[in-house]
């Protein structure tokens, strides 16, 4: 830069020498001038300011896109996968890479399982009791004050007589479990046991006289004494469970009834104590009790802790998705990737560049290094000439667009950075490119 400002100097000298020798040249052509005229006519396109005494400021800068960025993540992790390749044109938003999730997935996974659990208990209550269970709270009350006005009444005349007659037939099966069959029964069962023998020994009798025979199982006597022996067996298996003892369990059964129809009946004929009264009256106001709490649904306590159940269990759900967005890369804005500096399977470090991104559409010239002593000379939308040294012979106009206010302290010298907008584009303009400002 400063061998560029030297040279700007030794032509700025060359110019003035050769002004001074025209000068001297000339000096009667331009008395004759003035005696005709008291100032000197405008030459067409000259620029003001540029003169022999006050040449151009030449500067270096750099170009670069009207809109950039250096990438990095906000995590380290892997390089799972790069979904795009240097050059490639991007949208606002799209995604580059990613780095291993699974992790984070899981994380997602289980807050929105836990959201919907806390949900589900909000809507429960917020939802109120459904009637099912409304009726069956009122069943229940219902039943309680039946049963309280039974022991307040008393037991009805009918309900003592059903209850003996339950005692009486209790006592009476238990009490033929121990006689046996009736009389009616016994000759029944007598008579068809007789039968059963005197039809056994005819049948045998007449098989008798065919035994000898070798087709004798064949013949119908032999039928005839199988059938008979058949019946003798079951008219004998009947008489016999009819005059046996009872079985041991019958005889339990049988009291056990008897015993339950006695308490039936003994506390038919007890009034009820104040005892059972007031057990009675606190089963029927814990009944009522039950059913206005239903009536009245959640109270909205219980409703406000199961909405901050739901609100903590988002805000858990926004904070794994959070990370789990952390582990892509994003573009912030439309542009060209100009570089990638990582590949599938390499790390990422927190904070590191690993992509660069910029709007090619349009460009900026930065200069950083205009002295302190030419500052002065220029202004916003002041027109200036850039010259590139990749592409001689171009040259493109351009405009001042902003001033940095504050300078800066550059080896011992203090210098300000400009931002120069090129009215013109050209596609063999690359980013990063030097480029020479002319300002007049």
């Amino acid at each position: 830069m400063k061998k560029r400002r030297i040279l700007a100097l030794l032509g700025t000298a060359l110019i003035l020498a050769t002004g001074i020798a025209l000068t001297i040249a000339l000096v009667p052509t331009w008395t004759g001038a003035q005696a005709s005229a008291d100032t000197p006519p405008e030459v067409p396109g000259a620029v003001i300011g540029t003169s022999a005494s006050n040449p151009p400021v030449i500067v270096e800068g750099r170009l670069l896109p009207v809109q950039s960025a250096s990438l990095s993540m906000p995590v380290s992790g892997i390089v799972a996968e790069v979904l795009v390749h240097e050059g490639d044109i991007v949208d606002a938003g799209e995604v580059l890479l990613r780095l291993r999730n699974v992790q984070q997935q899981a994380a997602v996974a289980q807050a929105e399982a836990a959201l919907a659990g806390a949900q589900a208990s909000l809507d429960l209550l917020q939802a109120g009791p459904r009637t099912q269970e409304i009726d069956s709270a009122q069943a229940a009350l219902d039943g309680a004050q039946a049963g309280l006005a039974r022991l307040q009444e008393g037991t009805r005349p009918q309900e003592i007589a059903a209850a003996r007659a339950t005692l009486e037939a209790a006592s009476a099966a238990l009490q033929r479990l121990y006689d046996g069959p009736d009389k009616n029964t016994r000759i029944a069962a007598e008579s068809e046991l007789s039968n059963a023998e005197a039809a056994l020994a005819a049948a045998q009798a007449v098989y008798d006289r065919v035994a000898g025979r070798p087709d004798a199982g064949m013949l119908p006597e032999s039928l005839q004494l199988q059938q008979a022996t058949n019946n003798y067996e079951a008219a004998k298996a009947r008489y016999d469970s009819l005059f046996a003892a009872p079985e041991a369990y019958q005889v339990a059964e049988g009291r056990a009834q008897v015993k339950q129809a006695e308490a039936n009946l003994a506390r038919m004929l007890k009034p009820a104590s104040q005892n059972e009264i007031a057990g009675t009256e606190a089963a029927v106001r814990q009944s009522q009790a039950q059913l206005g709490l239903l009536e009245a649904g959640a109270r909205s306590e219980q409703v406000a802790a199961a909405q901050a159940s739901v609100d903590q269990a988002q805000a858990a759900l926004d904070l794994s998705k959070a990370a789990l967005a952390d582990t892509e890369l994003r573009a912030p804005f439309a542009g060209t990737l100009a570089a990638l500096h990582v590949a599938v399977g390499e790390q990422a470090a927190f904070g590191a560049p690993i992509a660069e991104l910029g709007d090619l559409s349009q460009w900026l010239v930065e200069t950083s290094d205009l002295a302190e002593l030419d500052i002065t000379r220029i202004r916003e939308a002041q027109v200036v000439t850039l010259t590139f040294d990749a592409v001689p012979g171009l040259s493109l106009p351009g405009t001042v667009e902003r001033i940095q206010q504050l300078g800066v302290d550059k080896v011992g010298e203090v210098t300000y950075k400009v931002l120069i907008h090129p009215e013109k584009q050209d596609a063999r303009l690359l980013w990063n490119m030097t480029v020479v400002v002319t300002i007049p």
